[in-house]
C-alpha cells in the first residue's frame, strides 16, 4: 500500500494540494473504489459525500465535472451552461491525455494542465467531501469551499 502513496500520479496531486495551501491527507483504500458507492463503503459515510471527477469532451477540449457521488450529470443542461451544443462522455485515452490520470483514480487536480471545472452545488451540503487522489486506491478528504477554492470551479446545478 506504500508503494501506492508513492505513485507519481498521487505526488502530482499532493504538490498540487500544497501549491493552493492545502495541506494534502492522502488516505490509501484497501481495495479500489471504481464508483461513489464502493468508495463510500470504504470510507464509511454517504454516496453523495464522494465527489465524482469526471472528463467530458466539451467540443474536443476537456470538461472537469465534480459532481456528487449521488447525481448523474445531465450533460444537455451542462452543454447549455457551457453555450455548446454537446458534452461527450470522454474516452480513456482523452482522460489520460488531458489529466495524466486513469479513469477510477481521477483526482479533481494534479494534472498537466489546467482543465476547466465545475462543481456540483449540491456537494456545499456536505461537510466532509471525499475526492479520488490519482489513484483507484486513493482518495482525500476535503471541504466544498476548499475544493472550489484549490479547483477554480464554478458551483453550478449538474443534474
Amino acid at each position: 500500500m506504500e508503494e501506492i502513496a508513492r505513485k507519481p500520479t498521487v505526488l502530482a496531486v499532493e504538490a498540487a494540494l500544497r501549491a493552493v495551501g492545502v495541506m494534502p491527507r492522502v488516505r490509501v483504500l484497501a481495495e479500489t473504489a471504481p464508483t461513489a458507492a464502493a468508495a463510500a463503503e470504504q470510507l464509511g459515510c454517504s454516496v453523495a459525500a464522494i465527489a465524482n471527477s469526471l472528463i467530458f469532451d466539451a467540443e474536443g477540449s476537456p470538461l472537469l465535472v465534480l459532481t456528487s457521488g449521488a447525481h448523474r450529470v445531465d450533460t444537455g443542461k451542462v452543454a447549455a451552461h457551457l453555450g455548446i451544443a454537446k458534452l461527450s462522455r470522454a474516452s480513456a485515452e482523452f482522460v489520460r491525455e488531458h489529466t495524466g490520470q486513469a479513469i477510477g483514480g481521477v483526482a479533481p487536480l494534479g494534472h498537466p494542465a489546467p482543465i476547466r471545472t465545475l462543481i456540483d452545488e449540491t456537494l456545499a451540503g456536505q461537510g466532509e467531501i471525499w475526492a479520488a487522489a490519482g489513484h483507484p486506491h486513493t482518495v482525500f478528504p476535503t471541504t466544498f469551499e476548499e475544493l472550489t477554492q484549490a479547483t477554480g470551479a464554478e458551483a453550478i446545478a449538474v443534474n
